[in-house]
């Protein structure tokens, strides 16, 4: 008996030793498991501020909190660099998260910094109630779910005799909240592929009929360039131009500065019989500007910065198809054009180039 309960005693020994062993290599999982630092570092510009991953150690993926309500989703580059907006002043506090090697939910580490941003963006403009639409262009590369790039020299130089050669998203990019669109010099010829630049379209991916149209932009500078904010009917294909109807929201050839055009086009009157108004803009190239329209059954009215600066109104008293193809959906082009019958009509300066057509957003309301 005596043998048996010391034969038990002893294996209880082993039982507390085996569990201590195995606590001790659980515990130790769990260290390789932390066995990572989540860090960053940032830089505050105005009211832009860039971001760099500053974590070390073996470690699966980052997500970053910026705390004006926008997130970067999973990140696996640990040379991440981004940027954010803040377009108010106050404290924003900023949140990096770093998954560990085992993916587990616990397996987690966090690190947050506060930001301070001084001073309000003088050129912020809110969003509106009765937004049914937008591009802010705050992501890391082009919406392809909003647009699609238009290749090529089209027929005819896209009806206008245009020039340039608008490539498959190489000539556009994302930057700091921005989509910038840059026309560029191939050669020093004159001639039609000379330049390369681009055209992007809303088409079968977004349109509208009726509402608010707003385009938030800076325009490029010099002769020969002719960049375009403007809307065609989604029937294009079946009913063609110009049954389906433009609307020139804003228009702007680089040899008369600080001027802009808009213009409706209809089968009672297109091309320089369109109807259309143009209005002095002093700052057009220097800085951001609101281009818009505001469309209802009854009238297209066009304005700059605010529906009181008004450059055109359209309201036909009898509407008929021939001048009111505009109770039908309508997407959205922008583009930004090298010589044509309107924007090369004084030649072309090609010491200009590049030149860029930048936008800060796109926003529709009902």
């Amino acid at each position: 008996m005596y043998y048996f309960l010391r034969r038990l005693g002893y294996f209880k020994k082993l039982i507390v030793c085996f569990q201590i062993l195995l606590f001790v290599s659980c515990s130790g999982s769990d260290d390789n498991e932390k066995d990572y630092v989540a860090d960053f570092e940032f830089e505050v510009n105005a009211n832009i501020v860039s971001f760099t991953n500053a974590s070390s150690g073996d470690y699966l993926y980052i997500e970053w909190d910026y705390g004006n309500g926008e997130t970067s989703g999973a990140q696996s580059n640990r040379d991440y660099q981004g940027t954010a907006y803040y377009p108010l002043k106050g404290d924003y506090t900023v949140t990096l998260t770093v998954f560990g090697p085992s993916n587990k939910s616990s397996d987690v580490k966090t690190v947050s910094k506060t930001i301070q941003i001084m001073a309000d963006d003088p050129d912020y403009k809110p969003v509106e109630e009765g937004l049914v639409w937008s591009d802010e262009f705050d992501q890391s590369a082009i919406n392809t779910e909003n647009w699609t790039f238009e290749v090529g020299h089209g027929d005819w130089g896209w009806g206008n005799n245009e020039l340039q050669y608008y490539t498959d998203g190489d000539n556009a990019r994302v930057e700091n909240g921005k989509l910038i669109i840059t026309a560029q010099k191939v050669d020093d010829n004159t001639t039609t592929g000379s330049y390369t630049s681009a055209r992007m379209v809303t088409m079968g991916k977004q349109a509208f009929t009726y509402g608010k149209v707003e385009i938030r932009a800076k325009l490029p500078a010099g002769r020969g360039v002719w960049p375009a904010i403007w809307m065609l009917g989604t029937n294009i294909n079946s009913v063609g131009w110009p049954a389906c109807g433009e609307i020139d929201i804003m228009e702007y050839v680089g040899y008369t500065p600080n001027v802009v055009h808009s213009t409706v086009h209809t089968t009672d009157g297109s091309g320089s019989n369109g109807s259309g108004s143009s209005m002095d803009l002093e700052t057009a190239e220097e800085d951001f500007h609101i281009y818009g329209i505001n469309w209802t059954e009854d009238e297209i009215v066009f304005y700059v910065d605010s529906l009181e600066n008004v450059v055109h109104t359209y309201a036909p008293s009898i509407k008929t198809a021939n001048n009111w193809p505009f109770d039908k959906p309508h997407f959205i082009i922008i583009n930004l054009a090298v010589g044509g019958t309107w924007g090369g009509a004084q030649g072309i300066d090609n010491s200009i180039f590049p030149q860029t057509l930048e936008v800060d957003y796109v926003r529709v309301y009902e």
